[in-house]
């Protein structure tokens, strides 16, 4: 049903196919007046056709917003959620999901500064990202109107979408003609390749999917040696090259790519209730998340170690549902934060035919006593005699249900 208050809506725009149908039929279902958002996150693609296209469909200059968010992507979401080791379901490293309450973010900017009253995105019915931009769009703006193209209207087929696109003289790529036989959402961080080709998990994924990575088979037959240095959690330097966030992302991207790293082939819960199979590129940030654990094994204490992981599965599945703006992730990322105080340090690591490899680690903070481990006698501030007493105790209760079980005969 079309809501009668909207006026003026902020788009997120691509400039690809689906959203400029979307920005089309906004404009004739509506009868408003449209703005257009595109970020860009590193996606990769040139932007510059993005505003062509929405000039071509009517937009006013001054009503289309492109802004270089790559900077604020990586060090402002990307960073802090590997500060947490974050994984979805022990392996995802989020990249579609991050992505997501920045841009719903910049879209309810960019409508207060305009004085819309709604704002609109492109994601399905059936997908997570719906209820990513609208539970942000919520979060920052109460009282925002959220158009869902996909859950309002009666284009249910690829032939009426291009049907809908030839009536309103927009612009169709030959390669768009067929069905795509997969879809792609790609950011620094990430590709992501799901739909059509990959829908059957019993089948293996076809190379030409592939878009971040090289095969690990044919990655080099010699390894790569790289350092990464840390502060507070963050990774700071490639090879003591201090780089900015989005920059070292960048570069560990092109290490990864070459290597062969960080492909991952999964099936996954989506939060909406359906299973859903996917291909993940992450090259870069595969690397980062093996860096970032090797100097916490060193500088972190083994309760606070322990406890990061216990929370780990619960702060990343409110990114992945996303909650990114609920007080619950930001009480989580407090306490994140406290335990990367003294995260610094460098480690160094050997990359090989899609692996990632751990050969060394030093910190000015480390908890590591080499005094204290060694096998060697010497003056150590550990007496081994001291361990008798304390497995004592730790057995007492496993030693008092033995002998009940004795007595009952169990």
């Amino acid at each position: 049903m079309v809501d009668k208050r909207v006026n003026k809506v902020v788009l997120a725009y691509s400039g690809g196919l689906d959203t400029s149908i979307i920005l089309k039929w906004l404009q004739t279902t509506y009868n408003c007046e449209v703005v257009t958002f595109t970020a860009d996150l590193g996606q990769g693609e040139e932007l510059g056709p993005a505003r062509d296209k929405a000039l071509l469909l009517g937009i006013k200059p001054e009503n289309i917003y492109i802004e270089d968010l790559r900077e604020e992507f990586v060090r402002d979401y990307v960073f802090p959620m590997f500060r947490a080791n974050a994984a979805y379901e022990g392996v995802y490293l989020l990249g579609t999901s991050i992505a997501r309450p920045l841009i719903a973010k910049k879209l309810i900017e960019i409508a207060e500064k305009v004085g819309g009253d709604a704002v609109s995105h492109g994601a399905t019915g059936k997908g997570n990202d719906q209820v990513r931009f609208e539970l942000t769009a919520y979060a920052l703006k109460p009282d925002v109107v959220v158009i869902a193209p996909w859950r309002e209207w009666d284009l249910r087929s690829r032939e009426q979408l291009l049907a809908f696109a030839e009536q309103h003289q927009i612009p169709i790529a030959k390669d768009k003609r067929g069905e795509a036989p997969f879809s792609v959402d790609a950011n620094l961080l990430h590709a992501s390749s799901e739909g059509k080709v990959l829908e059957d998990p019993a089948q293996e994924v076809p190379d030409y999917v592939y878009s971040r990575t090289i095969s690990p088979e044919d990655a080099p037959d010699k390894p790569t040696v790289i350092s990464i240095d840390f502060e507070k959690g963050d990774a700071t330097a490639i090879d003591g090259v201090k780089l900015s966030p989005a920059t070292l992302l960048a570069k560990l991207n092109d290490l990864g790519r070459d290597n062969g790293i960080g492909r991952l082939d999964l099936v996954e819960n989506r939060f909406v209730g359906m299973k859903s199979r996917g291909m993940y590129e992450t090259p870069g940030g595969t690397i980062l998340a093996v860096a970032h654990r090797a100097i916490e094994s060193i500088t972190l204490d083994r309760g606070a170690a322990h406890l990061k992981d216990q929370l780990m599965p619960q702060y990343a599945e409110l990114i992945y549902n996303g909650f990114w703006f609920s007080p619950e992730r930001e009480m989580l990322q407090a306490l994140i934060d406290k335990s990367q105080e003294f995260v610094a340090g460098t480690v160094r690591l050997k990359l090989y035919k899609g692996g990632v490899h751990v050969i060394g680690r030093s910190s000015p903070y480390s908890l590591y006593d080499q005094d204290l481990v060694t096998f060697e006698e010497g003056a150590v501030a550990y007496d081994h005699r001291d361990a008798a007493g304390f497995i004592k105790l730790n057995a007492l209760r496993l030693r008092t249900l033995g002998q009940r079980k004795k007595k009952l005969g169990l």
